[in-house]
């Protein structure tokens, strides 16, 4: 039996997962299913402490699959503070994948973009969590920081993106830190990458300094699908940028994995990569697409891990979302008309008939 552990978050955070856990339905996927939710609402994590999360994440751990609403993390230093930092810390994530890929039926703002982009950055060390002081005052005052990075967690990342490069045809692994002006910090990543190029002959690679990738990105390096290995910060700003590529940044999930010793995954949590947008809060509006998406993709995590059923349910899920735009439904970000709940609807549909005539034909 594959349980998915169900974090439930804030506002159109959690409007939206309520409206794509329609399509983890074990009869309308034809697999054995359960979802066990945990509330991660603003409202328990005050009143357990935080306590309600680290719940969340030992399940989680244990069943090694969980599906993430957008939750409201408070400025105020002795507030709680972020669920996510505590779900990676108690999951020991190491890597957050976020892909791009073309919407159909949506015209992005860069022409001739058409390949998926996966950015592969790290989900810990970096400018997150460095040591941060100020000595001095007046314009002699000095701003320092103390950052980090691990030879594991740039392993952990090196090692992922090749591997994805492996599994899409034509894939290239392409970019990197600016090692040159970096070689002890920076460097330590590839290092990491340049070996795991040697253990991964087959792929494609390219190693270029940072800002290069960011020049090459919307001068037409985007001519197959990439592969972009990334630090913390630089793959946070990576992924603002991928994902708008596309035409909208409710095209993509978000997904923050952990690997034993021989970096197979141990956790998958898939989420969306956009906040809680309180603005359309009750107005059956927001783009539920992002977190369809995850559940396609925490699905096909499943099937890796041999679930019977998972990879079917996986592309039913991804294929009913995107041909859902391209016949022309979509909701209002996207120029369309659809409400949140209608656009779920047609690929809740689309899922159904897709499952009917794959199991008729016997796959």
């Amino acid at each position: 039996m594959l349980k998915i552990i169900v974090l439930e978050g804030d506002e159109t955070g959690q409007e939206l997962l309520e409206q794509s856990v329609r399509v983890l339905d074990a009869d309308l996927l034809g697999i054995e299913l359960e979802l066990e939710y945990f509330d991660l609402s603003l409202e328990k994590r005050r009143e357990t402490g935080n306590e309600i999360v680290h719940e969340a994440a030992r399940a989680m751990k244990q069943a090694g699959f969980g599906l993430k609403a957008a939750t409201i993390t408070p400025e105020g230093k002795d507030d709680v503070g972020s669920p996510n930092r505590i779900l990676r810390e108690e999951v020991d994530g190491k890597v957050i994948v976020r892909t791009g890929r073309r919407i159909p039926g949506v015209v992005g703002p860069v022409s001739g973009v058409y390949h998926p982009i996966s950015v592969v950055r790290m989900a810990v060390d970096d400018a997150y969590g460095a040591k941060q002081w100020r000595e001095g005052d007046g314009d002699g005052e000095i701003a320092y920081r103390t950052e980090k990075v691990t030879r594991g967690t740039c392993r952990a990342v090196a090692e992922y993106a090749f591997r994805t490069a492996e599994r899409i045809q034509g894939a290239k692994v392409y970019g990197g830190p600016k090692w040159t002006v970096s070689p002890v910090y920076e460097g330590m990543l590839k290092e990491e990458l340049d070996a795991a190029a040697e253990r991964h002959p087959s792929v494609q690679y390219q190693p270029v300094l940072i800002d290069a990738l960011y020049a090459g990105l919307i001068s037409g390096a985007a001519d197959s699908p990439l592969v972009i290995p990334a630090l913390n910060r630089d793959g946070d700003c990576l992924s603002d940028l991928v994902l708008p590529m596309f035409g909208s940044i409710a095209g993509a999930e978000s997904v923050l994995l952990s690997f034993d010793e021989d970096y197979g995954v141990e956790v998958a949590m898939a989420e969306a990569p956009h906040g809680t947008a309180p603005s359309l809060q009750g107005k059956n509006l927001a783009n539920p697409m992002a977190m369809l998406l995850a559940c396609g993709s925490v699905l096909s995590y499943a099937a890796t891990r041999g679930y019977d059923g998972a990879d079917r349910a996986s592309r039913a899920i991804y294929e009913s979302v995107l041909e859902t735009t391209a016949t022309g439904t979509k909701t209002v970000d996207l120029g369309g008309h659809a409400t949140t709940s209608e656009f779920t609807d047609a690929v809740v549909e689309k899922v159904r008939t897709k499952i009917e005539v794959w199991s008729s034909l016997g796959n």
